[in-house]
């Protein structure tokens, strides 16, 4: 494959080709007010760099509005760069020098593909692809028939070009795409007809029922594992993950090899048995605690949010009535100053209006003190409530815990009893069924009390640092919340204040503008 500029020397994409390209897509009358105007990056939807000899693609990302790129007709070797261009619907990258799909992970909104006349020898990397209706790859090194059944994933994709690919060679070929991908209308420019449809079907209906079946087993893993993790994350945000079962207590015992060796101990099977039960249940009711309290933060948060959004809108009716009374009064004004039978007369009512507009610029900012004053107050409640669910949620969290290590402590003390006791046997007396390390433990009593305290130290350190997290992430979430709502408070009073004064200025400068054209008239 060769192209007509390879000889001539790459360009790279820089700020200089892309306002060229900009203007370019203006029809010729409107170039000139354009290039003087100016286009920012951000508003372009629409950008074509055909034929302009680029090897790499680069500096797209302050297109962050994109829509439709046509990158066609270059010597582009590699897919990369588009990641800020989320918003891509349609992208060409035809009769370039690409040899492998990638770099299209972010483009979840792309419809339209086209890499028709490159190098591509594998259909791979587009999982992400979804809304993939249009797809051309046709005149690649695409070899394997196979390889088609990769493009099953894309649920909307109806027309697909594949023509001058040496796949296209292989007899099955028109069959086994259709009968793989039943929903495609067009084919290689054509439409598939019911004919081939059923042809396809009656050839490879063994075939494609059995990969439905995976498909179907595969997918339903993936929802399964999706529901899962959807669930863990809610679970998450409770801070209470992993206690809804004996996550936490086989975790203290996890890797405690002196605790495994302890509990082939006559007796202490069954007193671990016990402790197991006590210290699960006591998790369960911590986790459910922490769902309702869940509910109860998300309720709180809700209900302050909608209490602000109530505020914020009685707020804008009042600003939006005070605007429209002016401009009703500001229609009449302009038309009695237009219309004065004297200087006098138009003066008088300038003054009028100049008046009107300092008194309209008073009521605005005065009703955008009220607000921030009231919600000022609406926030500060809100952060004592918060602050209240909080302590209140930490100090049940520390009673449950405590009872947790009550329990690791009570059973600690069970174990050295037991330890004493069995000490106290004679060597020989030893149980002969028991483990030779076992045996060991009880011969030298020293050895064995260390290492029922070292586990003992060790599950009560996990205990602790599992309370720690909790309150870790409650007090992270108190501070994320109330912080979040002082933030949008100041940016939202800044804003509005801006807002204000922005418009005020405009209108003394419609006034300003009208007394310098009033003597021409």
């Amino acid at each position: 494959m060769s192209h007509l500029y390879e000889s001539i020397e790459p360009n790279i994409i820089d700020d200089e080709m892309l306002q060229n390209a900009i203007e370019e897509q203006y029809p010729e009358d409107l170039r000139k007010l354009v290039k003087r105007e100016g286009i920012k990056f951000t508003d372009v939807t629409e950008l074509q760099l055909s034929f302009r000899n680029i090897l790499q693609i680069d500096n797209l990302w302050q297109f962050e509005n994109l829509t439709k790129l046509q990158l066609d007709n270059n010597i582009i070797e590699k897919i990369e760069a588009l990641e800020s261009l989320v918003h891509l619907v349609w992208l060409d990258l035809s009769f370039n020098n690409i040899e492998v799909i990638e770099g299209l992970d972010t483009l979840v909104k792309l419809q339209d593909l086209t890499l028709y006349n490159n190098r591509i020898s594998k259909i791979e990397h587009m999982d992400t692809l979804q809304a993939l209706q249009i797809f051309s790859i046709g005149k690649n090194n695409l070899t394997a028939l196979e390889d088609v059944i990769y493009l099953r994933r894309f649920k909307n994709l109806r027309t697909l070009n594949l023509m001058g690919n040496p796949l296209c060679d292989d007899e099955r070929y028109t069959l086994f795409v259709v009968a793989y991908l039943p929903d495609l209308v067009h084919l290689d420019f054509k439409l598939v007809t019911d004919t081939t449809r059923e042809a396809a079907v009656l050839k490879y209906q063994h075939r494609t029922e059995l990969l439905e079946r995976e498909e179907a087993q595969a997918l339903a893993q993936l929802e399964k594992k999706q529901a899962k993790q959807k669930e863990l994350e809610y679970h998450q945000a409770a801070f209470v993950e992993y206690l809804n079962g004996s996550f936490l207590f086989d975790s203290m015992y996890e890797d405690d090899t002196e605790a495994a060796k302890l509990a082939d101990l006559p007796g202490v099977g069954d007193l671990l048995q016990a402790y197991r039960k006590e210290f699960v249940s006591v998790c369960e009711n911590l986790f459910h605690y922490g769902l309702k309290e869940y509910e109860k933060r998300e309720a709180e948060v809700s209900d302050f949010y909608e209490s602000l959004h109530e505020a914020l809108t009685a707020n804008q009716q009042e600003g939006r009535k005070i605007i429209l009374d002016f401009e009703n009064r500001n229609k009449r004004t302009l038309d009695e100053i237009h219309s004065a039978s004297s200087d006098d007369i138009a003066e008088s009512k300038r003054a009028e209006y100049r008046e009107d507009i300092v008194q309209l610029s008073d009521a605005l900012m005065t009703l955008e003190m009220l607000i921030a004053d009231q919600l000022e107050e609406l926030i500060e409640d809100f952060k004592r409530n918060v602050a209240v669910i909080t302590s209140t949620f930490i100090e049940n969290v520390k009673g449950m815990m405590s009872q947790c290590q009550d329990l690791e402590n009570n059973h600690h003390e069970k174990l050295l009893e037991i330890i004493a006791t069995l000490e106290k046997s004679v060597k020989n007396e030893l149980d002969e069924d028991l483990p030779d390390d076992v045996r060991t433990l009880l011969v030298d009593k020293t050895v064995t009390v260390n290492a029922a305290n070292a586990s003992h130290g060790i599950r009560l350190l996990k205990i602790a640092k599992r309370e720690s997290d909790i309150f870790s992430n409650a007090y992270r979430w108190q501070a994320s919340v109330t912080d979040k709502a002082f933030q949008n408070e100041i940016d939202r009073n800044r804003d509005r204040v801006k807002e204000i004064v922005q418009y005020i200025d405009n209108l003394q400068e419609e006034l300003d503008n009208l007394e310098m054209l009033e003597p021409m008239e």
